[in-house]
């Protein structure tokens, strides 16, 4: 019960980060956060008891730097929604393939890296998606931070949709 995910809202209600059951206690009692959305279940202890909180919010304005999300065939999965850019199958195996190739000087970036089913990659093979007449569905960006905590951590909790935006 105390491991699970409670969502960290900035003082203007901007998604923060996701933190421990433990941390976020602390942080009310401190007066240095509210809870916002809290469970049916309590937490007890000697002195008092309170509910378990869900989305809790920070009661002064913090400047947070913005995480930056790895460049790794798991996000780009995860970014590309595990489908290919050129067919929109899901078959496996899925490949990552770079629209720019290497050999014309392509690099390994978040806009130059897309995920490709296996035939469409063979179809592309080592030219550019112009060259073998093929289209992107969506053109390639780095994920921002609310594209991290809706795709990347989710909604572990019906409650997190309206803070996430996924409404």
């Amino acid at each position: 019960m105390m491991n699970r995910g409670v969502l960290l809202l900035n003082q203007n209600y901007e998604p923060l980060s996701v933190c421990d059951v433990k941390k976020a206690i602390i942080l009310i009692l401190l007066g240095k956060a509210e809870a916002i959305e809290t469970d049916k279940l309590w937490v007890r202890s000697v002195s008092m008891r309170m509910p378990l909180p869900i989305v809790v919010r920070l009661i002064r304005y913090a400047r947070a730097p913005r995480r930056r999300i790895v460049l790794n065939r798991k996000n780009l999965l995860i970014r590309d929604n595990h489908s290919c850019q050129y067919c929109g199958r899901k078959a496996q195996p899925l490949t990552v393939d770079h629209i720019i190739p290497r050999q014309f000087g392509g690099k390994d970036t978040w806009e130059n890296l897309v995920i490709a089913c296996m035939p469409c990659n063979n179809r592309k093979a080592n030219r550019t998606p112009e060259q073998a007449d093929m289209q992107l569905f969506t053109q390639p960006k780095r994920p921002n931070h609310f594209f991290y905590l809706q795709h990347f951590i989710g909604p572990r909790h019906e409650l997190w949709k309206p803070y996430l935006f996924m409404d």
